[in-house]
């Protein structure tokens, strides 16, 4: 009982210590972008470990701005958060004791500090081993910059009074930083106020990119071992049938973790401080707990952000249940069962036309499997699925493999177009169970006639039954509910209004045109869904998911400093590429 009460009120505290910070950061904030605010606040920042005024409003704000980087660390229970909120509250603790001398506010800071102390064995949470160093570079860069335009101000400067010492304008330089005043005096105030207030600007700009830098938490480079690989293989043999997106989990720019039986795994890739899987677990359902309660331990382990992106409604459930995840709807997957399938009927009319106008332009198709394919054969479509790519950029994480013509993906289905002996098109789909398949790679020429996709789905779909295929998923329509409900009569006016925001995002992103592109096949909506913890981790998981789909991508600079390169991802075969969008809507991007 007694642990039980311990780890309750550990808990309890670390949650009062992180959201004291985050309120302290916030009035911070306020208190610098509204001024006339400042003498009504008075009185409750002298109840807080702080100074009760700030020396200008850019201490203030970027002061609150770290307390709220730091409160998020707390709340990750990240360890180098305790320590710098232990040495931020015992420096506000002796500077209310010798300069303040406000007794209410010492008192508060011994409070804090013993709530920091009595919790410490809850901040276990580690951060990013790299950035230590990359953060030191970025001081001592900052710093050489500073002090290399502070002294030369000083030296061609005729403001300065008599002829200081070198050891004298440097202190006053190194005083700068911190907004006070050294031994050197100058003449007129102008000069004097824009020296101290730049070197200001850059001491408290440079104090707060390395304190994020310190704080943020690790980004371990992704990868699929051979013999992880093998094993998800394996599960995927007998538990493959499940989810259509199981078989992207062989992607070899994601990491694995394992339920302790090993029949059950998630693939995921830590982006931005959030640990994002992608699917369902692969394997055996009732070992998904498993395998979730060892994703939980690990995400706490490094104070990472669980989400999980693209999950079935069942995937969901469990997430639910083992961890506690909210979900919202992503979208729908469009499955079409070969069975009930055909061109018949007026809902079909513009499949119909556009394959007899395809027909007609004397276009050859063919569908093989990836293991019927010659290498040189596989070359040629490489180089032309990189050209017909262009300088777009290369997509894909959860709903994509990022390779073509591996010998390991032999199951693998291509479909290709050809007219006068050139390859004009080709659809690359992964195997789904035995008796499935899921869309990976749509792309074509541009010169190409419209429709050619659409022909090469439906020649698809019509060998299938050779090839003992009774299923298959296409594209993935994103928020596909709130576009098809929004445009029917009686839709309220949220609906109108989400569905006009979607069509207008439609002009950057493909979202309106896969759901019309898909609807075309009279296809079986799945939903897919978005686990995440709170809605205030939306925000960072948005922004992980669109890196991840390299919807957003890092400066080639900023790679190279925090060692994040391009051979973190590098294919393991030389046939290895990377999906984005081609000429029509991208699939399942």
């Amino acid at each position: 009982m007694a642990r039980r009460l311990s780890a309750g009120y550990r808990r309890r505290a670390t949650d009062v210590i992180a959201t004291s910070a985050a309120l302290l950061g916030i009035l911070a904030i306020i208190t610098a972008a509204v001024p006339g605010q400042r003498d009504h606040l008075q009185d409750l920042t002298g109840l807080l470990p702080m100074p009760a005024t700030a020396a200008a409003a850019s201490v203030t704000a970027l002061s609150g701005l770290l307390l709220l980087r730091v409160a998020a660390a707390l709340r990750k229970r990240k360890r180098r958060a305790w320590r710098l909120a232990v040495a931020a509250t015992s420096a506000m603790a002796v500077t209310f004791v010798v300069r303040e001398r406000d007794p209410g506010g010492l008192v508060v800071s011994l409070i804090l500090l013993g709530l920091l102390w009595s919790t410490r064995r809850s901040f276990t949470a580690g951060s990013d081993p790299t950035t230590r160093w990359f953060a030191l570079r970025l001081f001592l860069w900052s710093l050489i910059a500073g002090l290399g335009y502070g002294l030369s101000a000083l030296y061609f400067s005729n403001r300065v009074v008599g002829n200081p010492s070198f050891w004298s304008r440097l202190q006053e330089v190194l005083f700068a930083f911190v907004g006070v005043n050294g031994p050197v005096h100058m003449r007129g105030g102008g000069f004097n106020t824009a020296l101290h207030v730049t070197l200001l600007i850059v001491g408290l700009t440079t104090l707060l990119l390395v304190a994020l830098l310190i704080l943020r938490p690790p980004e371990p480079v992704a990868r699929l071992s051979p013999d992880e690989e093998e094993r998800i293989r394996a599960l995927l043999g007998d538990q493959g049938k499940r989810d259509s997106l199981g078989y992207f989990a062989t992607r070899r720019d994601k990491s694995v973790v394992w339920s302790p039986t090993g029949k059950a795994a998630i693939a995921y890739r830590v982006v931005h401080g959030v640990a994002l899987a992608s699917g369902d677990p692969v394997g055996d359902p009732e070992a998904w707990p498993g395998a979730i309660a060892a994703y939980r331990r690990m995400v706490t382990e490094h104070g990472w952000t669980a989400a999980v992106f693209g999950c079935s409604e069942l995937g969901a459930t469990v997430f639910k249940r083992e961890m506690g995840l909210s979900a919202l709807a992503l979208g729908d997957e469009a499955i079409v069962h070969i069975g009930d399938f055909g061109l018949q009927g007026r809902s079909m009319r513009g499949v119909r036309q556009a394959c007899t106008r395809v027909e007609r332009g004397g276009y050859e198709v063919r569908v093989r499997r990836g293991a019927d394919i010659g290498p040189s054969e596989w070359q040629d479509v490489l180089a032309a699925a990189a050209a017909w790519r262009g300088a777009e950029v290369e997509r894909g994480f959860s709903m994509a493999l990022s390779r073509l013509g591996d010998p390991a993906d032999g199951d693998c289905v291509l479909v290709t177009a050809y007219r006068d002996g050139a390859l004009q098109g080709l659809l690359h789909f992964v195997p789904w169970g035995r008796d499935g398949l899921s869309l990976d790679l749509m792309r074509r020429d541009r010169a190409t006639d419209n429709g050619l996709n659409e022909y090469l789905i439906v020649q698809l779909i019509e060998a299938c039954p050779g090839l003992g295929i009774d299923r298959v998923s296409l594209n993935f329509a994103v928020f596909r509910d709130a576009i098809e409900r929004g445009a029917k009569i009686g839709a309220g006016p949220f609906l109108r209004s989400w569905r006009r925001i979607l069509v207008f995002a439609s002009r950057w992103w493909q979202i309106e045109s896969l759901y019309r592109f898909n609807v075309k096949f009279q296809p079986e909506w799945h939903p897919r869904l978005v686990s995440f913890p709170s809605a205030r981790d939306l925000p960072r998981i948005v922004l992980a998911a669109l890196e991840a789909e390299a919807f957003l991508v890092r400066p080639p600079l900023l790679r190279r400093l925090m060692r994040h390169d391009a051979e973190c991802c590098e294919p393991s075969s030389p046939g290895a590429v990377h999906p984005s969008s081609g000429p029509m809507p991208s699939p399942k991007s």
